[in-house]
């Protein structure tokens, strides 16, 4: 356990020195918005081209552990919406709380993080967990906002979703690596320098850019923060490795990085998306905050846990 820890130190010392540099205006939130759109435009982009030009289909397509994965996230997106409406939110809010509990920060945490830790083995699981978040529940929460405001599902919306899906730029270098490996031609060697060169601004940046945005971020509605936080860092895990281990048992590597991603803190983009939208921005903003605070110990504990599977 202590030795997963001392290990995961480094990242989150990273985001420690981003919220710094945000909280004391060292690097102000313009500044703050330049560095993300670069980690999510280049850096993580050819970092993600990378590794899937060098993987194969049959590396990252599984169906059992998207089944796995799948299954656990939609429970518990389904006990956050379940929740809200006894709360009596309306449709949105409770898809903004429901994305909360269930997506985790896996473009940005989770893929340098869990390659470097659990080895490169985990790019594959660790970009499928990816994809579904980004084309399943991406699309959802949009679904949800939008048609309960138009109260019908439009052709407008499908349209909007899958123009979202075109212009992410992770799904496309993701889906453009691995139709480059597909076509059984190695990446000539300038170019795969040059990918790993830029995709090697990735990990610093990204995390950099956790913690400066986290420093413009509010800690109020603390309860629900708590609960929300309370949903994505252990009913997360804890659903998705039953899913894993149980009801569409896979290899234990593979359930062990799966598990990993899901008790990752909530994604930065969901409040991207309330602000966007106008849904409870504030809530969003403190379960960010306080996931990724408590983070610190409860990865750790679970990397540890999968470690040992």
């Amino acid at each position: 356990m202590l030795a997963i820890f001392l290990k995961t130190i480094p990242f989150f010392a990273l985001i420690g020195v981003g919220y710094w540099a945000g909280r004391t205006r060292f690097f102000t939130e313009e500044a703050t918005a330049y560095l993300t759109k670069f980690v999510f435009y280049f850096a993580l982009s050819a970092m993600l081209f990378r590794f899937a030009a060098n993987l194969s289909l049959g590396e990252v397509l599984d169906w059992t552990l998207v089944g796995a994965y799948l299954w656990g996230t939609l429970v518990v997106y389904g006990i956050a919406t379940a929740v809200a409406f006894l709360r009596k939110l309306d449709v949105a809010t409770a898809a903004i709380e429901a994305q909360c509990a269930a997506i985790g920060n896996t473009g940005f945490l989770g893929v340098p993080m869990l390659v470097l830790l659990l080895g490169e083995k985990a790019i594959g699981p660790v970009m499928l967990v990816l994809a579904v978040d980004l084309i399943v529940f991406s699309s959802l929460i949009v679904i949800l906002i939008t048609g309960s405001r138009e109260g019908r599902l439009s052709w407008k919306i499908l349209q909007t979703v899958g123009l979202g899906l075109v212009k992410n730029p992770m799904i496309v270098a993701m889906s453009t690596g691995l139709f480059w490996a597909a076509m059984g031609f190695p990446l000539p060697a300038p170019v795969n320098e040059f990918l790993a060169i830029l995709g090697g601004a990735a990990t610093p940046g990204a995390l950099f850019a956790i913690g400066a945005s986290l420093a413009s971020k509010s800690a109020e509605r603390i309860q629900v923060a708590a609960w929300l936080s309370f949903c994505k860092l252990v009913l997360h895990p804890l659903f998705v490795a039953i899913g894993a281990l149980w009801l569409f048992p896979v290899d234990t590597y593979s359930a062990g990085v799966i598990i990993s991603a899901a008790a990752l803190p909530v994604a930065g983009n969901v409040y991207i998306l309330a602000q966007h939208y106008g849904v409870a921005p504030h809530r969003v903003s403190a379960a960010i905050l306080f996931s990724t605070l408590v983070s610190v110990a409860t990865v750790s504990i679970v990397i540890a846990w999968v470690s040992a599977l």
